[in-house]
């Protein structure tokens, strides 16, 4: 039986380190996307993860938790947990080193658990500057690296993330003609009903995450209508 999540066509993303009003977790539950993400690189932890899941957990959507390290891993009150594997990376903890701490020392539920290979683009981003990510990449490197993420390590998710910025489409097409098995993921610098429409062109899921915060719960659900 193929994952719900594999239907979900926009994800919204959520940062436990962002303020967001009751008002606004309303409006973004509401608006459309097919699930909330909770999700973000510095400061996270699990009780800034739990408040944040208690927030949005009432409106029904699926829940994912993306942790950046073991400390924010959180099981209850979630569908799943989508754990990142940066390959671009030059620091092997961010490949799996953290991943061995983790089981290590935490009950781990794996009917729950959805892996994730990203390649992280933006340099001047915080995943990118955390994970110590290769960001200069072309199109060759980034097909070549989405291929080996799909065929040979077998992950059920590959996720080009710009982080902050807007990435660049003909980067993203060459990932989606080099998957063919995995669901492809698109994070970065959608602000608007357009980028959402080209970036869902060649991923299978595109995730908005900055807009919530920077422009507004009305630019998101003009995302939601470009892409549905």
């Amino acid at each position: 039986m193929q994952a719900k999540w594999r239907n979900w066509v926009h994800v919204t993303k959520l940062d436990p380190d962002k303020f967001i009003t009751p008002q606004a977790v309303e409006e973004v539950a509401t608006s459309g996307t097919d699930a909330l993400m909770l999700s973000g690189t510095l400061n996270v932890t699990k009780d800034n993860m739990g408040r944040l899941r208690e927030q949005v957990a009432s409106y029904g959507l699926p829940l994912v938790v993306e942790p950046a390290g073991p400390e924010a891993v959180i099981f209850d009150g979630i569908d799943y947990l989508f754990v990142p594997s940066v390959m671009n990376t030059t620091d092997v903890q961010w490949l799996v080193g953290k991943h061995r701490d983790w089981v290590m020392h935490q009950r781990v539920e794996w009917e729950k658990v959805v892996p994730e290979a990203y390649i992280v683009l933006n340099p001047d981003s915080a995943v990118g500057r955390v994970t110590k990510a290769v960001c200069s990449l072309g199109e060759k490197e980034v097909s070549a690296l989405a291929s080996v993420a799909d065929r040979y390590f077998r992950f059920p998710i590959v996720y080009i993330e710009y982080s902050g910025m807007y990435g660049d489409p003909k980067i993203v097409k060459a990932a989606s003609e080099s998957v063919e098995h995995a669901s492809l993921f698109y994070g970065g610098g959608i602000d608007s009903p357009e980028r959402a429409a080209e970036m869902a062109r060649f991923a299978d899921t595109i995730v908005v995450g900055n807009a919530v915060y920077d422009a507004g719960v009305a630019v998101l659900r003009a995302t939601v209508k470009a892409v549905q």
